[in-house]
């Protein structure tokens, strides 16, 4: 079974699921699975797909896991017994086929559904590895992990260039996961600060990174006030949940230009930072860096995090550019975990629905909005004035 552990999964899962705990904990919710990859289909792993998923229903935490996210000073005495009786129940997941396309929803409780996403997206990225290359080997894949170290090995000041591993959910295996992650912890760790891999942080002694999610922003949509104020409550929510840890405000909800609309200067001064996960890294880089001193702070105390689509010279070029005026990092996903010579499946899950009302992700990239109501979607642009494409 691909899945062997409940920590296989991405620690912004377990710091929103605290937070659902504590702030809405009766919330009702509904993700959809897309392949945005023309051409793949995916039908063909179903059966396997549904094994996989019963069996990571099975998962239960032990005290050695526990004890490790205990050791984690945001989380709650409380949360972690809730997760010593914790389960997924595959009841939540409805898995059919449309016309040439797999579908996927999951619809239940968000505090039972919320752990879903990330392993089940592992399981459809390896499975997918090995029925469109049963044969394939990864010497391609080492050769190419070899030369994204001797790239950070060459830059002029290695040591301060840092980035954590983001690749969980479109990994070529788990296996590969594994030997990506030690790879770099044993040959550059001056530069890998961490992974959102809470199985690998506990495994190789890693810091877990991660604090939010589009999800968490997207929900308030529907539990919090008017519209236009919900990312600002999702903002204050947060902010009240861990009380200064997990500081790094997601930008891109409903667009930069919204976001800088609420981060304030009440914001800019509470969270430690922010991270980017599409739109134009430059643009975004500078525009925060702007913002800062707009609102009388210093940005070199301010942390700037991009993850979108990223590779290691792509990073660097977005490093030299800002490392002089700000604390930058970055997340790289996919371009570690699945660059082995073959083209990997662009593959999301993300929430449609809160307590039965649609919710959107508007984001600075097109191809990333997500929405199954145009009505509302135009609703939102309204409230947020983004306009549309």
């Amino acid at each position: 079974m691909i899945i062997q552990s409940l920590l296989d999964t991405d620690i912004y899962k377990y710091s929103m699921m605290q937070a659902v705990l504590h702030q809405f904990p009766g919330a009702e919710v509904e993700y959809q699975f897309k392949c945005r990859s023309e051409g793949i289909d995916l039908r063909a792993i179903r059966q396997d797909l549904e094994r996989e998923i019963e069996h990571l229903c099975t998962l239960r935490l032990d005290p050695e896991e526990l004890n490790f996210l205990s050791s984690l000073r945001y989380m709650k005495t409380d949360f972690i017994e809730f997760l010593r009786l914790f389960h997924l129940q595959s009841r939540f997941v409805d898995i059919d086929e449309d016309g040439e396309q797999l579908t996927l929803k999951i619809r239940g409780p968000w505090l039972h559904t919320i752990l879903f996403e990330v392993p089940v997206l592992a399981i459809i990225s390896e499975l997918y590895s090995r029925h469109a290359w049963p044969d394939h080997q990864l010497d391609e894949g080492r050769a190419r992990l070899a030369h994204k170290i001797e790239q950070v090995k060459a830059l002029d000041r290695p040591d301060e260039f840092v980035f954590a591993d983001f690749g969980t959910r479109r990994r070529f295996s788990r296996r590969w996961h594994e030997e990506v992650v030690e790879t770099f912890a044993r040959e550059i760790p001056g530069s890998l600060r961490g992974t959102s891999n809470v199985m690998l942080a506990k495994e190789f002694g890693l810091v877990p990174i991660g604090t939010m999610a589009h999800e968490f922003i997207q929900a308030c949509q529907a539990l919090g006030p008017r519209l236009a104020e919900t990312q600002r409550f999702a903002f204050e929510v947060w902010a009240r949940e861990y009380r200064g840890d997990l500081g790094i405000a997601l930008s891109d909800t409903y667009s930069l230009k919204a976001f800088l609309r609420d981060f304030d200067m009440y914001f800019c001064k509470l969270f430690d930072g922010a991270r980017q996960d599409s739109g134009d890294p430059f643009e975004w880089g500078e525009a925060m860096i702007e913002h800062y001193h707009a609102n009388r702070v210093d940005p070199a105390s301010r942390n700037l995090i991009f993850s979108d689509s990223l590779s290691i010279p792509k990073a660097a070029e977005i490093w030299q550019r800002f490392r002089d005026r700000t604390n930058v990092s970055f997340g790289i996903g996919t371009n570690l975990t699945h660059d082995t010579g073959v083209q990997p499946a662009n593959i999301v899950i993300k929430m449609t629905e809160c307590n039965g009302q649609p919710v959107v992700k508007l984001s600075d990239s097109p191809g990333k909005v997500v929405s199954t109501d145009q009505h509302y979607l135009a609703w939102v642009r309204q409230a947020f004035d983004v306009p549309a494409e």
